[in-house]
């Protein structure tokens, strides 16, 4: 079934900046689904990568010259494609990424006379923004719009002196949806989308597994990402004795992805900070119960006892009684199911697609809420 079109994004002229696969992650996937859905809305979309491979590939090995390699063809890639858009929408996070991408591009756009819709997705942005707000704040006034995913990052820059609109994450739901018949009781699958690094410490949904394990020896458990700690979660899977019942998936793509949560009985978003998780997103659209630490935004997307089960970030014993009580009590499980298949409908393409539509408007015409409201510390 093709995507419904958003008629105000015909002809329209998008730059968007942000990174895309590979490496998978949740923002990188945003960017890509965000570009196909402009495109199949009517919108012409010129896609910038913050993340382009190095040219030539070696630059990249070298330190502290392979952030000038990359951002200089960056640079001159975003000056001449402000001069052919009508409104660039910026996917922004934190730390270097902000330094080095984001906040050249909002001052680019302005130089440039193109309106700039800054897009934020850090999950870490509140002690960023302690350290940063000042400078952050000065690049923001000249930004037409700032939107953010969630009501945790709304109240999280306007903490920080910065005004802020809620532009949900979009869900596909043709990609992600229910199984369309239950699993077998023997091939109780659990799984954990996130990347192998620290702030999503896989290492607690590991432990948490290995006491699931004590009493339910036949489940497994599908690691889906990378990054720098896969040695160690390995390690430590072998070290508690269940190596031969955790899978180490790597990177996966958004189809792969879809198909494997359909073939779960339970995700796990063990993640210490978080603004608003795809995983978890789609684990609910595919009609997958979710035990989520109780961290950042999570709250926001998902309640306690009706959407979800959250428990305290870093707590393998929390996180293993939640996953015992959704193996053992079929019924409960079945209630957040239901629940989370409502509720994830927010977040369709149809609901949020008029919403930016009217951002990229407003921005174009001058009249969108500015970031920057009054004068902050």
């Amino acid at each position: 079934m093709p995507v419904e079109p958003v008629p105000t994004l015909r002809g329209l002229r998008v730059l968007l900046v942000g990174p895309v696969p590979p490496p998978a992650g949740g923002m990188a996937g945003q960017t890509l689904q965000l570009c196909e859905l402009l495109r199949d809305a009517g919108a012409s979309v010129e896609l910038l990568p913050t993340n382009a491979p190095y040219k030539p590939a070696w630059l990249g090995q070298i330190r502290g010259v392979r952030a000038i390699a990359r951002l200089l063809p960056y640079l001159w890639r975003l000056w001449r494609g402000c001069a052919r858009s009508d409104v660039v929408h910026l996917m922004a996070n934190s730390g270097w990424s902000w330094h080095l991408f984001c906040a050249p591009a909002i001052w680019v756009a302005w130089l440039r006379r193109t309106p700039i819709v800054v897009n934020y997705r850090g999950g870490e942005a509140d002690a960023f923004l302690s350290r940063s707000a000042s400078s952050v704040r000065a690049a923001m006034r000249r930004a037409a719009c700032l939107v953010v995913p969630s009501g945790f990052l709304e109240h999280v820059f306007a903490k920080h002196g910065m005004s802020a609109q809620v532009v949900p994450n979009i869900i596909d739901l043709q990609r992600f949806h229910p199984a369309a018949k239950a699993l077998p009781g023997d091939e109780r699958r659990m799984m954990v989308a996130r990347n192998l690094e620290p702030i999503y410490d896989n290492a607690t949904a590991i432990k948490a597994f290995a006491r699931v394990v004590e009493q339910c020896p036949e489940v497994r458990l599908t690691i889906a990402g990378t990054g720098a700690e896969a040695t160690a979660l390995e390690a430590l899977a072998v070290q508690l004795g269940i190596a031969n019942r955790v899978d180490f998936a790597g990177r996966v793509e958004r189809n792969e992805m879809a198909a494997r949560l359909r073939q779960c009985s339970i995700a796990i978003n063990p993640s210490l900070v978080d603004n608003m998780p795809n995983s978890v997103l789609e684990a609910l659209a595919s009609g997958v119960p979710v035990v989520s630490t109780r961290v950042g935004g999570v709250p926001y997307i998902v309640e306690d006892g009706s959407t979800a089960l959250l428990v305290p970030a870093g707590d393998a014993d929390a996180m293993a009684a939640a996953i015992l009580r959704l193996l053992k009590d079929p019924d409960l499980a079945e209630r957040l199911v239901r629940a989370g298949l409502r509720d994830v409908a927010r977040y369709t393409w149809t609901r949020v697609g008029p919403v930016l539509a009217e951002v990229y408007r407003a921005s174009m015409a001058g009249r969108a809420r500015p970031p920057v409201t009054r004068k902050a510390n």
